[in-house]
């Protein structure tokens, strides 16, 4: 017990569980709609799936290490009218230390495709009050633009 609450659990099989481990997942409340090109920007992930420790803050949308260690961070994304037009679609997990990245060319398409999965995922070394985000970066001359669909999310957890 830490303060009277119970810091892991053991069962009688032997697993462990631990309550108060860091550990969250959070998806938008709604589409997030008409990302524009040309700038990283923040995605408003709103909706906290759960949130083990309370160290993600759902207003900006940020994940807080608590202590120093090792995190799985995974980004998912379901887009809806990913456009031809743009160059490239970036999803991207932003710590305080680095910046971590997947893309996709999107002029590779002849026609928008109606939905795309795109993801993320590192164990990042973070220290204790480092921050991640998930953004998101269309690069284009032309209008492109894309819809972020509530079944993303954004996790992570402390490994080690």
């Amino acid at each position: 017990l830490t303060d009277g609450t119970t810091a892991f659990n053991i069962d009688t099989n032997g697993h462990v569980t631990k309550p108060l481990q860091p550990c969250f997942q959070a998806r938008p409340t709604s589409t997030i709609s008409n990302i524009a090109h040309g700038s990283s920007q923040t995605l408003a992930m709103a909706t906290e799936v759960f949130d083990q420790n309370a160290d993600y803050d759902n207003s900006n949308y940020t994940f807080t290490a608590p202590v120093t260690g090792k995190y799985l961070l995974t980004l998912n994304l379901r887009v809806q009218s990913l456009d031809v037009d743009g160059a490239y679609f970036q999803a991207i997990i932003l710590t305080s230390n680095k910046e971590y990245q997947s893309i996709i060319s999107t002029n590779r398409f002849s026609a928008d495709p109606l939905y795309w999965y795109i993801a993320v995922s590192v164990v990042a070394d973070m220290d204790a009050a480092d921050t991640a985000l998930s953004r998101v970066f269309i690069s284009s001359s032309a209008a492109a633009q894309v819809d972020i669909e509530t079944d993303s999310y954004f996790s992570g957890c402390l490994l080690a």
